[in-house]
This record gives C-alpha cells, sequence and structure tokens, in this order.
C-alpha cells in the first residue's frame, strides 16, 4: 500500500518503513505525528482526491530535527569594481520515518497532525485580528458621542484636534473648563461660554 502525501509545498509518494527529510515541522524527536493532506491511496483499490482524500492520512515517527547541505550563492557584477557576494544556506528539514497509511478514520486516530513550524509562528497574529475588529467598532460609537467643537466661533480644526488629545471632546466638558488652570489647550473665556450655550 502506498500514499502520495502533501507537506511543505512538496509530494511525496511513500510506503510503510520510508524515511523522508521534509520541510521543517512543529514537532520533537521521539514524537509521532499524523500528516492529513493525502492526495491519493494506492493499493487493493486506487483512491484519488479532489484534492485530498477525504478520512486518509499518513502517520509518522520523528526521527531528528537535522540541517540540509549547504547551499552556496555567489553574486558577481561585471565591471563594478569589486562588487561580489557570497551567502551559504542551510536548509532545517525534519527526519520522518514513515509508520502507517490510513485510508479512513484519520480523524479518530487522536495523533497530532503535522504542522509546519512558520504556520505555528503566525497563530497568534491571527487570533488577534478579531481584537482590532472590535477595537474599530468602539472607535466610532465613541466618536459619535463627542460634539463637533468647531462649531464654535474661533475653533478651528486644530484647536480641536488639541482639545480631543486633552480629553474635552463635548460641549459640556469645555464648558467646566478652568481658562486659568487648564494648560493643555490656551483656552479662551469666548470658548467656554459658547460651549455652556450649545451644551444646554
Amino acid at each position: 500500500m502506498f500514499a502520495v502525501l502533501k507537506t511543505g509545498g512538496k509530494q511525496y509518494k511513500v510506503q510503510a518503513g520510508d524515511v523522508l527529510r521534509v520541510e521543517k515541522l512543529a514537532a520533537d524527536a521521539g514524537e509521532k505525528i499524523q500528516f492529513n493532506d493525502v492526495l491519493m491511496v494506492g493499493g487493493d483499490k486506487t483512491v484519488v482526491g479532489a484534492p485530498f482524500v477525504e478520512g486518509a492520512a499518513v502517520q509518522a515517527d520523528v526521527i531528528d530535527q537535522i540541517k540540509g547541505e549547504k547551499l552556496i550563492k555567489f553574486v558577481k557584477r561585471r565591471r563594478k569594481h569589486s562588487s561580489k557576494r557570497t551567502v551559504g544556506h542551510r536548509q532545517k528539514l525534519t527526519l520522518v520515518r514513515i509508520t502507517d497509511i490510513l485510508a479512513s478514520g484519520a480523524d479518530k486516530s487522536g495523533v497530532k497532525a503535522a504542522i509546519g513550524s512558520g504556520s505555528v509562528a503566525a497563530a497568534p497574529a491571527a487570533a488577534a485580528k478579531p481584537a482590532k475588529k472590535a477595537a474599530k467598532a468602539e472607535a466610532p460609537a465613541a466618536a459619535a458621542a463627542a460634539d463637533d467643537l468647531t462649531a464654535i466661533t474661533g475653533v478651528g480644526p486644530a484647536a480641536a484636534k488639541k482639545l480631543a488629545d486633552a480629553g474635552i471632546t463635548s460641549y459640556a466638558q469645555l464648558a467646566a473648563v478652568d481658562v486659568d488652570s487648564f494648560d493643555a489647550v490656551k483656552v479662551k473665556p469666548e470658548w467656554v461660554a459658547q460651549a455652556a450655550d450649545l451644551a444646554k
């Protein structure tokens, strides 16, 4: 029995007992993992997925986390007087041994799914998105509660922004300001009087 699985953007044809070097997985040596993206299962009856075979999986034991051979990238630009660069790279890989191929019932096996190490890091960022949406939803509500301070004669957009930064967003708040002791913005007495009229 064989299967064609997909991991790390590559496809592998495997049988029980095969040893593979795949893109780094979030698993420790000795752990049992399960590849759920199975494109094809072959044997007595061949099943081709569309794109994956439902309920099929390939189970494997993690042997070790390793690095691939060092690859050298050398760049030289002609007639640029010593413009050259050498970069070395060793790809992080996971060594696994295929133990079993399941044609069905993969969701009930209880084995940890094989996930790339990059996907694990991306999960907290994805979880933070609903919180940002909630904050954006609250912002329009706060803006709706604020008064248009530019309706007061002498208060322009710049002054209204300074007042908002100081925590004054409504006519009632501006009417309660003590002109002599308020230092954040230079508030004129006529602003306070107009705000008091508008707050009524």
